[in-house]
């Protein structure tokens, strides 16, 4: 399988037209020849007279990638660029990805082992939509582009839900939140997306310890086909969604079994999300799931709030003295977490407040060269 996703810089006329476009069409060995060309996506406008071929006899394209029905350690992929007269502005790439992975991904999934894998504590907040709420027209259709809107809003990126998911929608294949055009509409917003394919839950807990996001593509047996979006793990490793299908699907738990089930034998794929200019370097880090924070981050404890226990989890991207304490709102310390050196990374602390009265606390991360405060709630 393989799946592509673009981003471009895509120049409008101040009167809001878009008279410029691109796609991307790709090619696979096939006999003693190649394939035909095949229309793997194109942004925004379908501004040609024609789509493009989409299958052949070695494989299709299957909505959001290429099913191809052999391997193939090759291919060759072109850019078209368009514009509907020399006086309109010319579109231009920014940024054009491929990902490539085959059925052993999914073949040799062992639900036990997630299961098993309880990675420690983390969280991401949100402002939660609820999908059917967006537009009662639409609102079963638009699981994706309102998962990717929770993530914008995670990241304080002001968003309309239904102008995002009306930008998604593809004419070609009539669908909302077709892979490359939710990443596409979401580097319009300023994030650098991609759609991979995440092999355990440690794995997908050290991106978001790294400060990316993620958006799950999930199945049977939670849903027919779902994207939701992961926000982290609780104390005991289970995950934890913001679920725009449910009214209350925020900071949800589903079952471990059923979700291991519902994501990682659908084979993992997601999107993955980070603001522009704070992408992990190596894809192979990436692929391990061991990623080397790209800067300072102090997280909001979870669960906040909080009785007694709770987790704050820091993240620094080179090894250094660290001072991690919690102060009373007269500003008064009352606990220290950390104080000593700690080696480059993303690192988690628990804090037992069981000796402290209900009310707001401040936990205050500290280097030599860098300081973030952030509140949380102790609730008895």
């Amino acid at each position: 399988m393989l799946n592509i996703y673009e981003e471009q810089d895509n120049k409008k006329e101040e009167a809001g037209g878009e008279e410029s476009a691109f796609k991307v069409q790709m090619r696979f060995p096939y006999g003693s020849t190649w394939s035909p060309w095949l229309t793997v996506g194109y942004w925004k406008n379908n501004i040609w007279s024609s789509y493009g071929t989409t299958s052949y006899g070695g494989g299709l394209v299957d909505v959001d990638y290429v099913k191809l029905n052999s391997y193939s350690k090759s291919w060759q992929f072109k850019v078209i660029l368009k514009r509907t007269s020399a006086d309109k502005p010319s579109p231009s790439l920014h940024k054009l990805g491929f990902f490539v992975s085959d059925s052993r991904t999914t073949s040799n999934v062992n639900i036990n082992q997630l299961v098993n894998d309880n990675p420690a504590p983390v969280f991401q907040p949100t402002t939660f939509i609820y999908q059917y709420g967006v537009d009662p027209n639409i609102g079963g259709d638009i699981c994706s582009p309102t998962s990717v809107s929770m993530v914008l809003k995670s990241f304080s990126i002001d968003v309309n839900p239904r102008d995002f998911a009306l930008a998604t929608y593809d004419p070609y294949w009539e669908l909302f939140g077709v892979w490359p055009r939710v990443v596409q509409n979401a580097s319009e917003y300023g994030l650098d997306g991609t759609v991979t394919r995440y092999r355990s839950w440690s794995e997908a807990r050290a991106v978001l310890a790294a400060g990316g996001r993620i958006v799950m593509s999930i199945g049977q047996p939670l849903y027919a086909g779902h994207l939701l979006m992961l926000a982290g793990f609780t104390s005991d490793g289970k995950p934890i969604v913001h679920d725009p299908g449910k009214s209350a699907g925020y900071s949800y738990v589903y079952n471990k079994t059923d979700l291991s089930t519902a994501w990682f034998a659908k084979g993992g794929i997601s999107y993955t999300f980070f603001p522009e200019g704070n992408v992990p370097s190596s894809a192979d880090e990436n692929e391990k799931g061991n990623l080397t924070p790209q800067g300072y981050r102090l997280q909001q404890n979870y669960p906040n709030p909080f009785n007694p226990e709770t987790t704050i989890t820091y993240s620094v991207p080179v090894t250094g003295f660290v001072n991690l304490s919690v102060y009373n709102p007269m500003g008064e310390m009352v606990k220290v977490l950390v104080n000593n050196v700690v080696d480059a990374g993303t690192h988690s602390v628990n804090f037992d407040a069981d000796e402290l009265s209900s009310g707001v606390y401040i936990y205050r991360l500290a280097t030599e060269s860098f300081t973030e405060s952030l509140k949380m709630n102790l609730l008895r």
